[in-house]
């Protein structure tokens, strides 16, 4: 997907020396304390570097994020009036999330919402009755294959592979590419050298399963899409498709994980750990304000020169949603303030281009079954290491667990 970059060059990188790159230890460790800092020092709006060392300004100011997901034409989602495409190489790790394509993701206007009522009226076919019945069945299917071990890994042995194996179900992926799809979302989203060719497998998967469901369409969200008045061409079909699995996969499967770390560290849930059910719904919607699993998103680009959050945005300028960051502002979270019942936090975004309903409600039954179905088993699951031993991966937009090592009381498996 080629570019066409803008006559005028992208700001010199010296106009901003105090630009924050969003990569490496500091970064990884403790994104949530690097937020803070970050707000006493820049403000709401902080000029940042990518991978690569590419500026853009990161947004976490509660009200400025939400005024950018307020106003589409002041800060657009096309892409390719970005300045800073003469910087950017052709193999340039984020480049499959940043370069302009036909999905909805990139619409504006009336084509955009055309796209999202095909997605919404899709998904809404999904009986969440009967997607709580599948992931019962996918968690318990799981928990057997090491439940008599007295020793797990949380993330790779149950937290990947429950939402992926449910999502696969909705979109109709065959169960054949459902592991290699959940590696490659993972490898084009952390970024590195892997990252282009995961994201070149993730579309040929896609292209399988399209053409698959035009010859023999089924009780999924491709086939309703492919007969959806909007009328989807092939080539909007795939990107949308593609678009649905990861943003399906990574975030449910780390919204799991980050909520069993939590569970597993914070003494206030361990009502959760002896069967509590209200405390599960606490965790899940703490980990949306405290460690959200998509910390920043890519993102939005200026149509002119403007300011926000005090700071002056030039015309083609980059603003990362700083989802984290904004979920942390004091305006919304003053000092002491708890977070159980509330749900005003951006986790989902917001405006035309936030969260299609009902996606939020189909991976909030997958999350949550994923959490009760283990707890109900292994009541008395614990972390096998200290919780500072747990590390975090790398990737700028996603805040997730490399490894949950965990050990519990052997539990008996009737295999039939």
């Amino acid at each position: 997907m080629t570019q066409q970059p803008p006559e005028t060059g992208p700001p010199a990188p010296e106009e901003h020396p105090d630009a924050v790159p969003l990569y490496g230890p500091r970064y990884q460790e403790n994104p949530a304390e690097l937020y803070r800092e970050l707000r006493d020092t820049h403000g709401p709006v902080v000029p940042a570097l990518l991978e690569g060392d590419i500026f853009a300004w990161l947004v976490i100011g509660y009200r400025e994020l939400h005024q950018l997901f307020s106003d589409p034409q002041l800060f657009a989602r096309d892409p390719r009036i970005w300045n800073q495409w003469p910087n950017i190489p052709p193999d340039w790790p984020l480049i499959q999330y940043t370069s302009y394509q036909p999905s909805v993701l990139f619409g504006e206007g009336p084509e955009h919402q055309r796209r999202v009522d095909a997605i919404s009226d899709a998904m809404s076919g999904v009986d969440q009755f009967e997607l709580r019945t599948r992931c019962e069945e996918i968690a318990d299917a799981l928990i057997d294959d090491f439940a008599g071990s007295g020793e797990a890994e949380l993330m790779t042995q149950y937290a990947y592979s429950m939402p992926v194996m449910a999502i696969a179900q909705i979109i109709g992926i065959p169960m054949a590419d459902v592991d290699n799809t959940a590696r490659d979302v993972v490898t084009s989203l952390d970024g590195g050298e892997a990252a282009i060719p995961a994201y070149e497998r993730i579309a040929a998967t896609m292209q399988r399963l399209i053409k698959a469901k035009r010859a023999e369409p089924g009780p999924d969200v491709t086939s309703r899409m492919l007969a959806h008045p909007a009328a989807l061409t092939d080539e909007e079909l795939l990107f949308d498709i593609i678009l649905l699995a990861v943003a399906a996969q990574e975030p449910t499967a780390n919204w799991i994980g980050n909520a069993l770390q939590l569970m597993l560290t914070d003494d206030r849930f361990s009502l959760t750990l002896s069967g509590g059910r209200r405390s599960v719904s606490q965790a899940l919607n703490e980990v949306m304000w405290e460690n959200i699993p998509v910390q920043n998103s890519l993102g939005r680009w200026a149509t002119r020169d403007t300011q926000l959050g005090g700071r002056r945005i030039q015309a083609g300028d980059a603003l990362l949603l700083g989802l984290a960051g904004a979920n942390a502002d004091p305006y919304v979270r003053p000092a002491g303030a708890g977070v159980p019942d509330n749900n005003a936090h951006l986790s989902f975004a917001h405006g035309s281009h936030g969260c299609p309903h009902p996606a939020p409600e189909l991976a909030e039954v997958i999350a949550r079954t994923a959490v009760e179905v283990l707890l109900d088993r292994i009541p008395d699951v614990a972390l096998a290491v200290s919780p500072e031993e747990l590390t975090w991966r790398s990737s700028f937009q996603i805040r997730g667990l490399l490894s949950l090592p965990v050990k519990f009381s052997p539990v008996s498996v009737a295999r039939p």
